[in-house]
């Protein structure tokens, strides 16, 4: 099957080249020339476990191709992939302008039948936008081209993303005609030759479906760090809890390991939309979310309250960080709680060492020439005059370090663990003081 995706983030790149690995002859569409450039020589724009690889191996058999041109695009694919952005305006709310601008330029510049599929995570009532867009278009051309819109939401986690389209839950197609439905089925096919994986619903629940999904998961994990909050006032140990609750076959294990707080490109986007989406479309204050948000905001600075705790005035202090992505195996910087973090320590005066395997690159991009803000070329070189250590993504190379040399190397023998990744009782049995989340 011929196969365009615009945009080549996350997103688009994952799923146009798994779509290429199975077969297809498939066209990346970027306007970003910086991005294409990138692709062509080998490389990739974003770090993702598998999918480099997957990238060259495909380009070389002649399956993959990547291009600038809009109109060379819209020519190319029977389906076409809309996966740009859909960045939070001021308000909370997704910004649709890059997928109607997607949308106006198949509109624009078809000249064949199309299936138009929302592959971002857009509020509901966007497919009849999409549908409206190139409705416009096709009758400023004075033609009466047919297509299709489909929603095709992605459910795909940074740091596993090639194994997730690859072998997917479930596979959410949003249609409300048989030729587009046949089609999204013939699609997929290689994608669930063991069982159907496939769920046909209207256009409006698949967009709900993944809204609801990114907030039911985020919820899980604000309710684990409010739990997580108030053992640790109470003596109880939120380890021994969450083992206790998540034996419970209705409950489950997934999700619901305290920490320092959610971050990436995903969750408090998808929340904040869905809260704005309630409050302008239907008049509804979504108060669960709307408390899932404000405990998450509050437990990015948790672990600054117990630096504060444990050290009173912060100026001058010097602190280490292992780990700055939201989340191991990628370098997303999005709404990491490592910049939250490293703010509140600047505003208190303190400095900061950091180690991550891949994000300080991302992070000095963001962060500039900071001079408060030092990078390390390993885990323990971040320890090197600092007063404690801290702890903010749980990437496993953190898992099981010499616990005597961090002793040896650090000023005052401390540990912050904002992703509870150690026995309490061995690390104190080591000389340590060790905070963790609620243990």
């Amino acid at each position: 099957m011929k196969i365009t995706v615009v945009g080549t983030g996350y997103v688009g790149l994952v799923s146009g080249t798994c779509l290429a690995e199975v077969g297809n002859d498939v066209l990346c569409l970027d306007v970003n020339p910086e991005k294409i450039r990138i692709l062509e020589d080998g490389g990739i724009p974003i770090y993702e476990p598998g999918l480099q690889e997957m990238v060259r191996r495909n380009v070389a058999a002649g399956r993959l191709h990547f291009t600038t041109d809009i109109e060379r695009a819209v020519q190319h694919g029977t389906v076409q992939f809309i996966a740009v952005g859909t960045p939070p305006d001021e308000d909370g709310s997704a910004d649709l302008q890059y997928v109607l601008g997607a949308a106006r330029n198949i509109g624009r510049l078809m000249t064949d039948y199309k299936v138009v599929v929302d592959k971002s995570t857009v509020p509901v009532g966007t497919g009849a936008k999409v549908h409206a867009a190139i409705a416009d278009e096709l009758q400023k051309r004075g033609v009466n081209t047919p297509y299709s819109v489909v929603s095709n939401p992605e459910f795909l986690k940074e740091g596993a993303a090639v194994e997730d389209f690859m072998r997917p839950d479930r596979i959410v197609v949003g249609a409300e005609d048989e030729q587009a439905i046949h089609l999204m089925r013939a699609l997929y096919a290689p994608f669930q030759r063991n069982h159907e994986r496939l769920i046909v619903t209207d256009i409006k629940s698949a967009e709900l479906t993944k809204y609801a999904a990114n907030a039911m998961l985020a919820t899980r994990i604000s309710f684990m760090n409010e739990l997580a909050n108030l053992a640790e006032v109470l003596g109880a140990d939120i380890e021994m809890v969450r083992q206790g609750i998540g034996s419970d076959p209705r409950i489950g294990y997934h999700f619901l390991y305290p920490g320092c707080g959610y971050g990436g490109s995903c969750f408090p986007k998808d929340v904040k939309a869905l809260i704005k989406t309630a409050q302008d479309d239907a008049d509804i204050t979504l108060k669960v979310l709307t408390a899932v948000e404000e405990a998450n905001d509050a437990q990015k600075h948790v672990l600054t309250g117990k630096l504060k705790n444990r050290f009173g005035d912060l100026k001058g202090k010097h602190f280490a960080l292992w780990g700055l992505a939201f989340k191991p195996n990628t370098d997303d910087m999005r709404e990491a709680p490592s910049r939250e973090l490293i703010a509140d320590l600047f505003a208190a005066g303190a400095t900061v060492s950091a180690y991550d395997p891949v994000a300080m690159h991302e992070t000095q991009r963001i962060f500039g020439d900071e001079s408060r803000l030092k990078y390390a070329d390993s885990p323990m070189g971040a320890l090197e005059g600092a007063d404690a250590l801290v702890i903010v993504t749980e990437w496993k190379e953190f898992r099981s370090p010499d616990f005597d040399a961090i002793k040896a190397t650090l000023k005052n023998p401390v540990i912050f663990d904002g992703r509870n990744l150690y026995d309490p009782k061995f690390v104190r049995n080591s000389g340590i003081e060790y905070f963790a989340i609620g243990r």
